[in-house]
């Protein structure tokens, strides 16, 4: 019986000393990532480390990288294989999202380059581009064909967002590329609105040309061509 007993107890806590290692080399990942240490993630990584885990705040290592800035750890995640872009942390957002928010061109064309996904349920990469009018990122998504009138979980659409939030060059490319100025939010509010609630006078000029004003669609605008 103590025979018995004592191997239990080796099992136990040789299972415990495993799970702690594996913890610990985890945890390696994100200070690696956090330090801008290439060498050090790309060692992990190859040791069998899952670089798609999440931390205790929902953030993978790439998004932990992208938030230091940590621009080496983020060249040597989107060379690896390994790596899912597309993971998104707990307020799902992903990094082609972040990038797209903060206007980083850079990393928004290596991100597109391991086809990251332009088009997902709920906010997308052209709503957050759209929300700080950065030009030249709505027009590459666009491009590729992103949704111009994607629908966020509350019915939110990009022209609204750059309506209420970016820029009249952002509002005059959506209008311009076919963008519906008719939709309403679940709170009933179209880009018009948004405009007004925030007293841009630029933007409520463009949009109160109505919906007849606008272009035929050019592009995609819900995922059907």
């Amino acid at each position: 019986m103590n025979k018995y007993l004592k191997k239990s107890t080796y099992l136990v806590a040789a299972l415990a000393f495993s799970l702690n290692a594996f913890a610990d080399t985890q945890l390696d990942l994100f200070r690696a990532a956090r330090a801008d240490n290439p060498s050090g993630v790309k060692s992990l990584i190859e040791r069998g480390v899952n670089p798609n885990l999440r931390d205790e705040h929902g953030q993978t290592a790439l998004l932990v990288a992208m938030r230091e800035p940590s621009p080496r750890v983020i060249d040597v995640m989107l060379a690896s294989p390994k790596v899912d872009v597309d993971a998104a942390n707990s307020k799902d957002e992903t990094p082609l999202m972040m990038a797209a928010l903060k206007g980083q061109q850079d990393l928004v064309d290596k991100l597109l380059a391991r086809d990251a996904a332009i088009n997902k349920p709920g906010w997308t990469p052209l709503h957050y581009a759209a929300t700080n009018g950065h030009i030249s990122i709505m027009k590459e998504l666009l491009d590729k064909y992103a949704f111009i009138n994607a629908q966020s979980p509350n019915g939110t659409t990009p022209l609204m967002m750059a309506a209420g939030y970016g820029s009249v060059e952002a509002v005059k490319l959506l209008i311009d590329e076919g963008a519906d100025q008719g939709m309403k939010n679940q709170q009933g509010m179209t880009a018009l609105d948004f405009a007004k609630r925030a007293n841009r006078g630029d933007a409520i000029q463009l949009l109160s040309r109505g919906p007849g004003a606008a272009a035929a669609p050019k592009r995609p605008t819900d995922g059907k061509w």
